[in-house]
């Protein structure tokens, strides 16, 4: 997969408190994904950018709100999530990622 790709496939970490608290519980981390995004491209852009073996990913899509603004209604985008479940031992530090 080239560099290309794994930017477009990773949009970018999803830091929450219910992120963090599974990040701690069962090694997963949550990541915004493209919407076109399969779970092997997924997995293969997390294992290329990251350096660690991931276990399995999951996905979830998240429809967006629709909400009132001055203009009328209006309607926030719709994202795509990816809980990335990482092997035994393997961790994720962002900060050092590139």
């Amino acid at each position: 997969m080239n560099r290309e790709r794994i930017y477009q496939v990773l949009v970018a970490p999803h830091v929450s408190e219910k992120a963090t608290v599974v990040a701690e519980k069962n090694s997963q981390y949550v990541f915004r994904v493209a919407p076109d995004a399969t779970k092997p491209e997924i997995k293969k852009a997390v294992e290329a950018l990251f350096e660690v073996k991931v276990d399995s990913v999951q996905t979830v899509n998240i429809k967006g709100k629709t909400k009132r603004t001055a203009r009328g209604m209006g309607k926030r985008n719709d994202t795509r999530k990816a809980y990335v479940r990482l092997a035994a031992g393997q961790d994720i530090d962002f900060a050092d990622a590139e």
